[in-house]
């Protein structure tokens, strides 16, 4: 199932006609419903105080943000959103987080749109790539952030607990990835964002299937630069070490001893830490150049 949730600051110049306000549309795509918020039979993606605010508006970048309603994802869409693009708030299950980071993007004078969709199941993907294109006519950053966890020590671990974190976290970027670049080489521009992780560089016990899921986006990271580049599309993966999260919140004292103990800088990472890496090789230009690449933000984790 996915749909799609509108969130707009609109004009603060050009208010809504009599008789034209905001309203919800559904309509069926190759059995999934998708739903959108739609004025005069267009959809209102706009933000801005002045005509010139609406040109550079249809110029911003379009980005699609998998996993956005909580965590390292939110903290992403949001940074995205007040750089100036519109974002693509993708979620699984999180509706109203999901909301709820579309109006703050909105609040801070940018646009978004909240996408319900399984990054596993190949029509929900194609279904919010063709929504980002109908919405705004472009794509040009794809951050695959959405992920899940089954812990479990690898001789007690269920197939079905391996095959669900493989499903979401490795061949849910792959999906997306593939569908977004089929947009981008015919532009021949792009940026693809992984976020992978550290576990897939140095390894964790009782993740062996996150591990080797995300240990599979940094191989898959590597070989999409390479076939990618030529096309002026970058790939980089972003490898985050522990953040603070709900689920840090929870830990014990002693465990979570344990756990700063082992960071050379001593304490967890903020989402906005990895938020500011990501939109830096999303949009600035001294990222250009850089493709192929895994960049850890985990303290000194993996030294």
């Amino acid at each position: 199932m996915a749909s799609t949730v509108q969130c707009s600051a609109g004009f603060a110049t050009q208010p809504p006609r009599p008789g034209h306000s905001c309203r919800f549309q559904q309509r069926q795509r190759q059995g999934t419903l998708v739903s959108s918020a739609r004025r005069d039979g267009q959809v209102r993606a706009m933000a801005g105080a002045s005509m010139d605010g609406r040109a550079q508006q249809l110029e911003a970048p379009v980005a699609v943000v998998t996993g956005a309603s909580r965590g390292i994802g939110r903290a992403i869409a949001v940074a995205l959103g007040k750089a100036g693009c519109k974002v693509v708030v993708n979620y699984a299950r999180s509706g109203t987080e999901a909301e709820e980071v579309c109006r703050e993007i909105e609040e801070s004078g940018g646009t978004a749109i909240a996408f319900s969709a399984d990054v596993s199941i190949q029509s929900d993907v194609e279904s919010m790539m063709r929504e980002a294109i109908a919405t705004w006519g472009a794509l040009d950053v794809l951050v695959n952030n959405a992920g899940i966890t089954r812990d479990a020590l690898l001789m007690r671990m269920k197939r079905a607990q391996w095959q669900q974190v493989v499903d979401v976290n490795l061949t849910g970027v792959y999906l997306c990835a593939q569908a977004a670049a089929a947009v981008m080489t015919k532009r021949k521009k792009g940026r693809i964002i992984n976020i992978a992780s550290v576990a897939g560089i140095i390894g964790n016990i009782g993740q062996a299937n996150y591990c080797a899921a995300k240990a599979g986006v940094i191989g898959l990271t590597k070989a999409m630069a390479r076939e990618y580049g030529s096309r002026n599309i970058n790939v980089n993966a972003v490898a985050p070490g522990w953040v603070a999260s709900d689920m840090t919140a929870k830990l014990s004292h002693d465990i979570e001893r344990k756990a700063l103990d082992t960071i050379p800088l001593g304490r967890y990472g903020k989402p906005e830490e990895i938020a500011g890496l990501v939109e830096f090789l999303a949009f600035h230009p001294a990222a250009s150049y850089i493709t192929g690449q895994v960049l850890p933000v985990d303290g000194g984790l993996s030294i």
